[in-house]
Order: C-alpha cells, then sequence, then structure tokens
C-alpha cells in the first residue's frame, strides 16, 4: 500500500489550500483514511478522517468549521480542504490509512493507522 501526498505549500493567513492523498495497492472497503499533523517540537496531531465506504468523517477540534475532508472512490484519493489557514496551523501534514476499524466512526488515534505517506509541508505566514 503505498500513499502519496500533495498539496505543499507556501500561504498566507486566510488563504485555502488543498491537499490530496492518492491511495495505491489495495481495493478499499470499509477502510478508513485520515490526515495528521506534526509541527516542530510537537506530537502528531489528529486533523480529520474518512471512511472510505459510508463517507462518515470526523475532525479534530482544532480544525473543526474550517477543514472539510472528502475522498474520490474512482480516483482512489482523499482530499483535505483547509479554509482560513492560520499560522498554527503550519505542520507537516501526513494522510495514513486504517485498515482495521473497529467503529463506524473513523478513529482519532494514530496509533490505529498503520499506514503512513511521506508528508507535506503547510506553511502559513502571519
Amino acid at each position: 500500500v503505498q500513499l502519496q501526498a500533495s498539496g505543499r505549500g507556501l500561504v498566507q493567513a486566510g488563504d485555502s489550500l488543498r491537499l490530496s492523498c492518492a491511495a495505491s495497492g489495495r481495493t478499499f472497503s470499509n477502510d478508513a483514511l485520515g490526515w495528521f499533523r506534526q509541527a516542530p517540537g510537537k506530537e502528531r496531531e489528529f486533523v480529520a478522517a474518512i471512511k472510505w465506504d459510508s463517507g462518515i468523517a470526523n475532525y479534530g477540534d482544532s480544525v473543526q468549521g474550517r477543514f472539510t475532508i472528502s475522498r474520490d472512490n474512482a480516483k482512489n484519493t482523499v482530499y483535505l480542504q483547509v479554509n482560513d489557514l492560520k499560522p498554527e496551523d503550519t505542520a507537516v501534514y501526513y494522510c495514513a490509512a486504517d485498515f482495521r476499524p473497529l467503529s463506524s466512526i473513523p478513529s482519532m488515534n494514530v496509533r490505529d493507522y498503520a499506514y503512513w505517506g511521506q508528508g507535506t509541508l503547510v506553511t502559513v505566514s502571519s
């Protein structure tokens, strides 16, 4: 399984950006695909995740209302639309896959995600 993230950029506060995660090597069913981020000196933080089959999504508190996760089943791609970016959103964003979901709601726990992409850097200037 490979997860290829793209959409890195240097943007200004208030801007929008769309991150993409193209997945290959697996036919997804009830899996969950998610986005996490890690800022310098901080732990990896849950951003959002979506169930591949149902489209049920889950969001971290810090991005609720500003970020939207979606998926394109035909393209095997998950997107993260990020709006109204803030300097504190600066981080490396990782996409990840949970192939053993235990719930209909995507997990927020980094330990549940066994497969990870390489990360893409988003820098937000004030």
